[in-house]
């Protein structure tokens, strides 16, 4: 019987996305680096005022959870982040 495996890179870019996702974390590792640095500049900028930047990007990360949940979310390279090695 074949073991099932998970793909690391899927695995902590899951992580990083739940965790550290307003900051733009999984973005930073997948190499998309441009929206992992406007994501941050919008939490630390306006994340103070009202916690407007972190409803922003809040929602943002909560939208590309579900895109790597479902496996359709992709890195800097348009390679689709797979859960499957």
């Amino acid at each position: 019987m074949e073991e099932k495996k998970f793909n690391t890179d899927w695995l902590a870019t899951l992580l990083f996305c739940l965790f550290l996702g307003v900051f733009g974390a999984h973005r930073f590792y997948v190499k998309k680096t441009d929206t992992a640095i406007v994501m941050l500049l919008i939490s630390l900028l306006t994340g103070w005022i009202f916690g407007l930047g972190f409803y922003i990007t809040g929602i943002w990360s909560v939208v590309d959870l579900i895109l790597i949940i479902c496996a359709k979310f992709t890195d800097g390279n348009g390679n689709v982040i797979d859960w499957k090695v």
